[in-house]
């Protein structure tokens, strides 16, 4: 029988030869002395040779760190449990902010069809003032930081400054009813929570002061409440919230305070997520920093092939991890 089917895409030789994963089997080919052809090859590799694999993956990615690991793991027999790259110490903020020129590092559009940017410079300085200023609330190594906010450049730069002192992170989408909210963060004890005075969308526009309040009431470890301004012309009545603070007010005004990025271990805790709760309450579900950077790193770089001239976009709210 006839085979009718037609290639959807197919990659230009020029493409291929300037493909991230090429570069890293010319790596890997170079320095572990393997003969890897393609992606089948590539495959057999990360399997039959784990601790190359990820030993390869962090040195062509260039992994920031201030200590080299010992090894790469522990014991693969004991799975899971065993301990990767043990003796490394590093930062995943620090990792995510190593660019520091004036190209984009975020493109924001609502649906009011407002656009905000912001440069690598920018967004470095923006981190290290929302870092002195929890650094001063007292927030220290271990601390989790959370929040109840949609997409806006706002929360990664309040991730970005929480995971920099060595806190915990963990987000709800605004999206959430409070009930839903306080079942997942009433579990981490959070010091700080940043939230929003709303969100649109399908063109209707959603108050969510009231919702925060609740939360807050039910979570009595939240010290500090931040609150950014998102669909209100000028700084929304935030009055009725315990210890809440708008984001213009919190954020340091020093204008290039120094940072020093806390140096932990590989397993230090980055984020705290959460099963779906549609089988009884949310569970918790610990995210390693060194796990996470790795692992988007080999994700963005070898199955993605993003570089820096490409621009990446998730349509998703902070309640979801996308994979």
């Amino acid at each position: 029988m006839k085979d009718d089917r037609k290639k959807l895409w197919e990659p230009s030789e020029d493409w291929i030869k300037n493909a991230n994963i090429t570069r890293f089997i010319e790596f890997v080919n170079r320095e572990y002395g393997q003969n890897i052809k393609g992606g089948k090859d590539l495959h057999k590799f990360s399997v039959d040779k784990i601790e190359d694999f990820w030993d390869a993956m962090w040195k062509f990615s260039d992994i920031i760190a201030s200590k080299p690991y010992d090894k790469v793991v522990e014991d693969l027999s004991v799975f899971p449990g065993t301990k990767w790259f043990p003796g490394a110490r590093l930062n995943f903020a620090e990792n995510l902010l190593k660019y520091k020129d004036n190209q984009l590092a975020f493109i924001f559009q609502g649906e009011t069809k407002v656009t905000k940017q912001m440069t690598y410079a920018e967004l470095n300085k923006t981190v290290a003032r929302l870092a002195k200023s929890l650094k001063e609330l007292g927030i220290k190594v271990g601390d989790r930081v959370v929040s109840y906010i949609p997409n806006l450049i706002e929360t990664p730069i309040a991730m970005l400054a929480a995971t920099a002192i060595g806190a915990t992170w963990a987000s709800c989408g605004a999206e959430l009813q409070p009930s839903a909210v306080i079942d997942r963060f009433g579990q981490i004890e959070p010091k700080v929570m940043f939230t929003v005075d709303g969100y649109f969308y399908r063109g209707k526009e959603f108050n969510i002061i009231n919702n925060a309040k609740a939360v807050i009431d039910a979570i009595p470890s939240i010290e500090k409440v931040v609150v950014v301004s998102y669909i209100s012309q000028n700084k929304p009545d935030i009055s009725t919230i315990s210890n809440a603070v708008h984001w213009d007010d919190f954020i340091s005004k020093d204008e290039e305070p120094a940072l020093k990025f806390e140096q932990l271990p590989f397993d230090h805790p980055l984020y705290v997520m959460f099963s779906s709760g549609t089988t009884g309450a949310p569970k918790c579900l610990v995210q390693s920093a060194g796990g996470v950077l790795i692992n988007h790193l080999k994700e963005l770089i070898l199955s993605t092939d993003v570089k820096r001239s490409d621009v990446i976009n998730y349509i998703t709210a902070p309640s979801w991890m996308m994979v």
